[in-house]
């Protein structure tokens, strides 16, 4: 074996590069041994097995398995026709989402077993394969081992014949092709990514408009999916079947290539029908039969060769134009010209050098390193599609932004489903990155795995607070989407891309169901004298209707729980006496006199901008309930606080006067408490809007409750008890809502109730509140009052006012905004929709995202934004908008991630101003950088893997 040329030489090469290996091994071009098998099992499935890239690392290993026993098992079939039938049979089938499948047929058949319907499937499945998925892939299987088993069987096999039954195939094969490319390139708004499709539609704004315009193209996209899921793959398999080379058993060649031959066919049919077409024109036109190519292999070899030297070309045409924008970034940037001008005269001396860099990078499908996003290329090391260790959508840095991702991705898989299917998206290959752009929200997708009828994605979202380099990149992208989307009727037929040297092309607009976001400024409504005069008075009946509206539904639901016995008795309520021995004053009472602590809950002197001060008095004095937030001074919205628990309270001490603040009485002298004794209601039905027997106050004084009873609107009251549809059951209805309206027991409870929270909401004084006063209450953080104490130990009926005065603050908005409330009926139906299409809270409360992954159809926070010293509004709208979407390099992703992987591990470079990241329009490195998987990139969201059906 000493003697053999071959190994001296490769004895030769290896004593020099192992000399290189310490050089390789610090520039990290070496790749760890995790990525390496990663990646040579991906390669190998991929171009040697037929198979794709798979979502998981699990998945990989599973597939790779199969389909290498799948190619072992054919080469020991006897038979040529059985051999033919266990690789068309076993092609389709590792070619389908197997996985979710069987896991589909397993819920589905435990679903009808219990007798209940099947939950929505884990992993993003949003709809289970019904019978008819299964009929289609079982029909199209049974086909398939027809027509290969009955042309295989008794077709002849004249290979060098130009009029061969597979050289017609071959022709047909060259239609379909030329067919496919032209429906595919006319679905996406440019065409090679240069010149504007002109069937596109030139300016959409809305989703009505732009499906009305869309509708050729959708159905030209329905021709497109019959002719790549049903009429290429029968057409290939007729080329692959009547080939001679299969008559030539037990050949590794053979077994290989047709193995990987007869999958492809399904699994990227596309490049299947590219491979076949130019290996039928190259056999068409070089008729010679003694040269290598046509003596030496045979067609399943062919496809294979073809199938590796396509997508490396592929590669290196990516690789090379992100070289080039790398220069034209480098040398564009006037900041950094001066610096980057002797490198760029470098890279274009050493071109040759440079060119073999990009071709050695392209062989090995590694990506094309540029050392800190310079012009200073090196080959990094092999990696797997992903580019990331772990499992994909497990990390991300999870914010309050989060949630609006969350929501949207149900509806924007199902958005994605319709474009990929109809091609809008263009080619989809495993490893390809999109970049998505509605307002301030950005939408990174990457399709990690494709096959037959199916694709499988991760969503990133990423942050939607900008800084100044987020938003120079997001800036650029919107400048791209309008220069696509966005023009005028009269523009010329067919323009030109003005962004083509960028790493992001448009390629569609997809319709979403997801939530707007306007932010408006409340300046001349919030600070008006006449509508804050207004607001209490509005706040009264706000009270008033959500009390009734609540004892209403209370009382509905325990006549569904259980039956009362005593229904037709009088009902009595029995309140405890008020104990009117002689208190000890406690130190709490102490402390609740000073005269700091009325000063703790006040205006500032600048302005309206909310107060709070912290310490021993807010912890006696503010007293929240557990949810309830209090406000950052001068925050845009409030931000959650500790929790603060009441503690146990006794029955006695609900009833219990609190008279903090008042002046000290002698003793055996203080006011008589608003106190009801033992009364009995004079309506039977009474019962039904009762109020819990705790919530009956007597925590005010007389002439307190006297004073502040005028403003309760009876007239109000009685027309809130007509509409309630809780005596819809009882006979004579009408009747019964009278008695009850003249049940004047009734009335007094809920003017005691009302007016008991009315005053908690409004403090000591009862003036017409500020700006500050109102922004503090709608955050959860009452004044000090008597009640106070009273309406926190009752956390029902504390969030029941916090509801009522957010809802009277959104009512002062828009009577200010659409004019004035008419009569009671349009108040009625105003409180109505609040209830069921708002949500009226803050931006920092859990139920804020409990409503938008509920998606209520609108939302609304108040807050103050300290730098323009104004109130401002943020309303949420759920709506369906369109979301531009465009196609990036994926070589220059890759490129970045691997220059961030560098920079980070390698050469330990953290700084959180380094070049690399900073802004740059042609690249978008800040945005690649954030859509790295952490810890080196931070998106907000990352969706575990969604697998998307193309049927």
């Amino acid at each position: 074996m000493v003697n053999i040329p071959v190994l001296e030489q490769i004895n030769q090469i290896l004593h020099i590069l192992f000399i290189f290996l310490p050089f390789l091994w610090a520039l990290g071009t070496l790749p760890p041994p995790d990525a390496l098998f990663l990646w040579a099992m991906e390669q190998v499935l991929e171009f040697g097995l037929g198979g794709s890239s798979m979502s998981t690392h699990l998945r990989l290993l599973i597939m790779f398995i199969i389909s290498t026993g799948t190619a072992v098992t054919s080469y020991f079939i006897p038979s040529t026709v059985g051999v033919v039938l266990f690789m068309t049979g076993l092609g389709f089938l590792l070619s389908l989402n197997l996985s979710e499948i069987v896991f589909g047929f397993k819920h589905s058949v435990t679903g009808h077993r219990v007798g209940t319907e099947s939950k929505a499937l884990p992993n993003g499945l949003e709809k289970q394969f019904t019978w008819k998925e299964y009929l289609f892939y079982s029909i199209v299987l049974v086909l398939a081992l027809l027509e290969t088993g009955l042309l295989h069987h008794f077709a002849g096999f004249s290979q060098n014949s130009k009029n061969s039954p597979q050289a017609i195939v071959g022709y047909i094969l060259m239609i379909l092709f030329i067919i496919l490319w032209i429906l595919k390139e006319i679905q996406s708004v440019y065409i090679f990514g240069i010149f504007r499709n002109p069937i596109y539609p030139k300016h959409v704004r809305t989703v009505t408009l732009f499906l009305e315009k869309q509708t050729t193209l959708m159905k030209i996209g329905v021709v497109r999916r019959i002719l790549i899921n049903l009429v290429s793959p029968f057409a290939m398999i007729a080329f692959l079947s009547l080939d001679s080379s299969l008559q030539g058993l037990h050949s590794v060649s053979v077994s290989i290539g047709f193995t990987r031959a007869f999958r492809m066919v399904w699994q990227n049919t596309e490049n299947a029908l590219l491979e076949t077409v130019i290996v039928s024109s190259v056999h068409l036109l070089i008729s010679n039969t003694d040269i290598w190519w046509n003596r030496n292999l045979d067609t399943g070899i062919r496809l294979l060769l073809v199938g590796i030297m396509r997508d490396r070309l592929i590669q290196f045409i990516s690789k090379l134009q992100f070289a080039v924008t790398i220069l034209l970034a480098s040398w564009t940037e006037k900041k950094r010209r001066k610096s980057t001008t002797t490198l760029c005269v470098l890279n274009i001396v050493f071109s040759p050098f440079v060119f073999t860099f990009i071709v050695f990078s392209a062989l090995l499908s590694s990506p094309l390193l540029p050392l800190f996003t310079l012009p200073l290329f090196l080959v990094g090391f092999p990696r797997p599609i992903q580019s990331w260790p772990g499992v994909v959508g497990t990390t991300a840095c999870v914010c309050a932004d989060t949630v609006y991702y969350y929501q949207m991705v149900p509806s924007l898989n199902t958005a994605l489903q319709s474009a990929m299917a109809a091609g809008s998206l263009g080619l989809l290959l495993p490893g390809s990155h999109y970049l998505g752009r509605f307002q301030d929200r950005l939408i990174w997708i990457m399709i990690l795995e494709c096959g037959y009828t199916y694709c499988c994605i991760n969503i990133k979202g990423l942050e939607l607070q900008e800084t100044s380099c987020h938003t120079a990149e997001a800036r650029r992208v919107d400048e791209v989407f309008e220069g696509a989307f966005e023009q005028e009727e009269y523009a010329r037929v067919c323009s030109i891309n003005e962004h083509f040297g960028n790493v992001l092309t448009p390629c569609t607009v997809l319709p979403v169901k997801l939530y707007s976001d306007a932010r408006n400024v409340l300046s001349g409504i919030i600070d008006s004298h006449d509508n804050l005069k207004e607001f209490k008075g509005d706040l009264v009946k706000v009270l008033v209707w959500i009390l009734l509206q609540y004892c209403s539904r209370r009382s509905n639901m325990q006549e569904n729980v259980h039956k009362t016995e005593n229904k037709g008795k009088a009902s009595l309520i029995i309140l405890p006496p008020l104990n009117t021995s002689p208190q000890t004053e406690s130190p709490e009472d102490t402390d609740s006199l000073n005269s700091e602590n009325l000063d703790d809950w006040s205006d500032d002197v600048f302005g309206e901008e909310p107060t709070i001060k912290k310490g021993k008095e807010e912890k006696d004095q503010l007293k929240v309930l557990p949810g309830i937030n209090l406000p950052i001074p001068g925050s845009v919205e409030s931000q959650g606080v500790g929790k603060h628990s009441t503690g146990t309270v006794t029955e006695n001490s609900l009833y219990q006067a609190v008279a903090l603040g008042y002046p000290a009485t002698d003793k055996g002298k203080q006011e008589a408490m608003a106190y009801i004794p033992l009364m009995e209601f004079s309506c039977s039905h009474s019962h039904l809007l009762s109020l819990p027997e705790e919530w009956i106050s007597n925590c005010l004084p007389n002439s307190k409750v006297k004073e502040m009873s005028s403003l309760f609107p009876e007239d109000w009251y009685h027309f809130v008890l007509r509409q309630l549809e809780c005596f819809h059951s009882e006979e004579n209805a009408s009747n019964v809502v009278e008695e009850i309206a003249k049940d004047k027991v009734l009335k007094d409870f809920y003017v005691h109730a009302v007016m008991t929270c009315y005053f908690s909401l409004f403090g000591v004084d009862n003036m017409i509140p500020s700006p500050g006063h109102i922004l503090r209450v709608y955050s959860g953080v009452f004044p000090w009052s008597l009640a106070l104490d009273w309406l926190t130990e009752k956390p029902e009926l504390f969030q029941l006012a916090l509801k009522a005065f957010r809802y009277t603050l959104k009512l002062m908005i828009d009577k200010a905004s659409l004019g004035p409330i008419e009569d009671f009926k349009e108040l009625t139906n105003c409180l109505e929709e609040y209830e069921s299409d708002w949500y009226i809270g803050l931006v920092s409360d859990e139920k804020w995202k409990e409503a938008i992954l509920q998606e209520k159809p609108y939302l609304f926070s108040l807050g103050y934004d300290p730098n323009m010293g104004v109130y401002t509004g943020r309303v949420l709208t759920l709506q369906e908008l369109l979301i531009q979407v465009g196609k990036l390099n994926a070589e220059a992703v890759r490129g970045q991630w691997a220059n961030l992987s560098w920079e980070l591990l390698y050469a330990t470079n953290d700084d959180e101003e380094r070049y690399s990241i900073q802004a740059h329009p042609l690249l978008l490195r800040n945005l690649t950088v954030q859509a790295a998987d952490p810890p080196l990139g931070y998106p907000i969201y990352s969706s575990k893997p969604l697998h998307i059906h193309l049927f």
